[in-house]
């Protein structure tokens, strides 16, 4: 079921009217049966790994809660987190990286002139299988910790596991964010009901005004790069930043959204990345809940920056390998998440060279121009690995950026060739003008104007015209599909 379908605007009213109708002490069992439903949608056989994670994460947790009691230590609680990240990661791997597996061996016994020829497993990806196993393992390792109580309360954990509005792509939730709601769940207000109203329709607005708008254009250039060279592949690759950006971040703000009208809060996903002034800073506005789950459960505990600078380095690259390799079983995802720990590694042995350079000129740092210059490099280098995230295959990258660079052709900015790549003239004005609107919002964003709380503090009449006008909006200039058959969202397929 996704967000924007038809589905779904008739299954959250009935979830929500029903929530708030019955009595508070049965709520949770509503929700976890509404969440339930609303994965089953999918494929109903995979609930079943759902179920499989959610049992696997709570026995560990009441094992973990135990052997604390009992003085921790020793060998056991280690034993007990093992067989939680195994068990999970198991489920995790045959169904998302075996065939890539048996594809790599293939390829490495071809080359050894050796023929392996080991055949494909036929296995759907479940959806949203990588969200919720991180999120079920966080809580493993939080216990173990003793940051968080082991949940006694089986269904009430369920549900934590398979909340519906962040369960296939996230935000990553944290037990001790998400957890601690549900066993004492926030009581509705109208403050809380209008804000996540604002946040699904801006959500919306993200997915299917520019997102679905930018893929038309993207998916036509990258779709046929021996025709659409030079500057088609220049702007193609510009525009998929902006595509990725706003239909992974307009799911997470629907998601946060929808959790809010039912009274839970959940956390930001992302802060005006593009605005970032480094790649390192980027990923602190980026994607943040995966972005701190794997600063908290794998760059930490391989020693962080505590063990030198040269195990500082290693770590960032061992961390953002296995960050791209969550994101897809291709080379690519791996090229593409080596590229951004490289950046950070590039830009801190950097840092001390561009001081120097910086006072040596007399260049203030905390200048605007000496900002926008330092913004302008982080998105081209940004910019430059995501083609290897949206490329088919690493070899596809590599060819799209020889032609982006040595394809001729420049005349295409001025004599209207770009219309022609699947948005005419008046939808790619319309894409131009939406992305400056999320610019806007964006640099308010950044400088701590929430735009919400302003519209908050307005007459009851203007924020009701707002509503409408975006409501309408939406409708007149969403990308609805030929029938209205809604756009997958990117981080589905993750």
């Amino acid at each position: 079921m996704l967000f924007n379908s038809l589905h779904f605007l008739i299954f959250f009213p009935i979830v929500i009217g029903i929530y708030y109708l019955i009595p508070q002490k049965i709520r949770m069992y509503w929700l976890l049966a509404a969440s339930y439903y609303f994965y089953m949608c999918w494929n109903a056989k995979y609930v079943i790994l759902l179920l499989f994670s959610t049992v696997v994460t709570y026995v560990s947790g009441i094992l973990l809660e135990k052997f604390a009691k009992n003085g921790g230590g020793g060998v056991k609680p280690k034993l007990c987190v093992a067989a939680s990240f195994i068990l999970n990661l198991s489920i995790l791997f045959v169904f998302k990286y075996l065939n890539f597996g048996i594809e790599s061996l293939n390829q490495i016994f071809a080359h050894l002139h050796i023929a392996l020829n080991a055949p494909a497993v036929d296995l759907l990806l479940p959806v949203g299988i990588s969200f919720y196993t991180f999120q079920a393992l966080g809580y493993t390792v939080d216990v173990y910790r003793g940051e968080i109580y082991a949940e006694k309360n089986f269904f009430r954990y369920a549900l934590f596991v398979s909340f519906f509005p962040q369960l296939v792509a996230g935000p990553i939730e944290r037990s001790k964010n998400l957890l601690r709601q549900l066993d004492r769940p926030a009581k509705p207000s109208f403050d809380s009901l209008r804000d996540g109203f604002f946040l699904m329709l801006w959500g919306y607005f993200l997915k299917v005004v520019l997102a679905d708008r930018i893929a038309v254009f993207v998916d036509t250039a990258y779709g046929d790069i021996e025709t659409y060279t030079g500057v088609y592949l220049i702007v193609a690759t510009l525009l998929f930043a902006v595509q990725i950006y706003c239909d992974f971040s307009g799911y997470s703000v629907i998601a946060m959204g929808a959790a809010k009208i039912l009274g839970i809060q959940l956390m930001e996903n992302f802060d005006s990345p593009y605005l970032a002034a480094s790649v390192a800073e980027f990923w602190r506005r980026w994607h943040i809940s995966l972005s701190s789950w794997f600063r908290d459960y794998l760059y930490i505990p391989l020693g962080g920056n505590r063990r030198g600078r040269v195990r500082k380095y290693v770590n960032l690259l061992v961390t953002f390998g296995v960050s791209g390799l969550w994101h897809g079983a291709d080379w690519s995802y791996v090229i593409w998440g080596l590229l951004n720990g490289f950046w950070q590694v590039v830009g801190d042995v950097l840092k001390p060279v561009r001081k120097k350079i910086a006072g040596f000129l007399d260049i203030k740092e905390d200048s605007l121009s000496h900002k926008c210059i330092r913004v302008a490099a982080t998105f081209f280098l940004v910019d430059l690995a995501w083609v290897f995230f949206r490329a088919n295959t690493a070899f596809e990258a590599l060819r799209i950026i020889k032609r982006m660079f040595t394809a001729k052709n420049h005349w295409v900015w001025f004599d209207g060739s770009l219309y022609e790549c699947g948005l005419n003239q008046k939808n790619f004005s319309l894409m131009i003008w939406g992305i400056l609107l999320l610019l806007a919002v964006d640099v308010c964003k950044y400088k701590n104007i929430r735009l919400r709380k302003v519209l908050a503090r307005q007459d009851y009449w203007a924020q009701c015209l707002t509503v409408i006008v975006a409501v309408l909006g939406i409708l007149v200039f969403g990308m609805w599909g030929v029938g209205y058959d809604a756009a997958n969202f990117i981080y589905f397929q993750f």
